[in-house]
């Protein structure tokens, strides 16, 4: 009987503790249920979430005008910069209704007005000239100066010897003979560039850009002539200015103009994801291979900030 008593007396204790060890494992559970997650965003806020936004930039012209004008601090007096994008609003400016010596810049509008011509059969491409002694521009760059009087040439390879060599001659027999700078002058007066004068070899950035989106937009030409004219414009002689740091797998179609104390270079750039036209101008340059050092990194800039 005793020992009948004793184990009933060991159960009930056992019952005991487990209902007591129940009954603390149930309130901590209630306990750890009910604890409060605590939000670092305030509950009336709505957040949208974009899983793609890691991926975007914004493209602040403002901030790449400041990060340009930083670039170039102290070191240009005087300089137009320009750079707008061909498939949206994004445009920086500075400067760029500023007049400047065009220097071979206005090389561009000859080659313009010379493939209206073509376009228009008033000029064949395949025509022979022959240069005179009074036509060399004994002077600057090209190497038709060197070839002499005597020398022949079609009207396209001088178009070509002009934009790639920048060849001075080359320049003068199509502005003077084969189009005349009047016609020249009234078709930029057509297209709203009224900053550029052929006769006093002026022009400004924003003009330039006017011109050069009408190119290579094909509005101009037709496709071909579009194409040929943009050939002219790649693989210069002067690849070290916008083009200077950029990837060799970007397309660059440039012009350059160098003169005593100014230095510009205007073209498009083409990339992968974006299309864009930046202008440089300066002017009271002193030491030349530190300006295309400084152009070459503008450049770059630019085109790190808007690829």
């Amino acid at each position: 009987m005793s020992k009948k008593r004793t184990s009933i007396g060991r159960f009930i204790i056992f019952l005991f503790f487990l209902t007591l060890l129940i009954i603390v494992l149930y309130q901590t559970f209630r306990l750890i249920k009910k604890e409060p997650i605590i939000s670092p965003i305030p509950p009336n806020e709505k957040v949208a979430v974009n899983i793609f936004s890691f991926l975007s930039k914004k493209k602040d012209p403002d901030e790449l005008k400041k990060l340009i004008k930083q670039k170039i601090g102290l070191d240009w007096k005087n300089y137009s910069i320009l750079v707008v994008d061909t498939k949206s609003d994004f445009r920086v400016a500075i400067n760029d209704t500023e007049m400047f010596t065009a220097a071979s810049v206005n090389k561009i509008p000859i080659l313009a007005a010379l493939y209206i011509g073509i376009q228009n059969t008033d000029i064949d491409p395949d025509t022979v000239i022959t240069v005179q002694e009074e036509d060399i521009q004994d002077y600057g760059t090209g190497s038709i100066r060197y070839d002499g009087a005597g020398s022949t040439y079609t009207i396209k390879t001088l178009a070509r010897l002009m934009m790639q060599q920048s060849d001075n001659t080359a320049a003068y027999i199509l502005a003077n003979h084969i189009i005349r700078l009047d016609t020249i002058q009234s078709l930029l007066n057509e297209w709203g560039m009224t900053q550029t004068d052929m006769i006093n070899n002026k022009t400004a950035n924003n003009d330039v850009y006017k011109i050069i989106k009408k190119i290579y937009q094909g509005n101009i030409a037709n496709p071909a002539y579009t194409q040929e004219m943009l050939a002219f414009f790649k693989d210069t002689e002067f690849e070290d200015r916008i083009p200077g740091l950029l990837p060799k797998t970007v397309q660059v179609y440039h012009k350059i103009g160098s003169e005593i104390g100014y230095m510009h270079d205007v073209g498009v750039v083409v990339a992968p994801s974006i299309t864009y036209y930046i202008g440089i101008f300066t002017s009271d340059i002193t030491n030349e291979k530190e300006a295309t050092k400084l152009m070459a990194e503008v450049s770059k800039l630019v085109y790190d900030y808007i690829k």
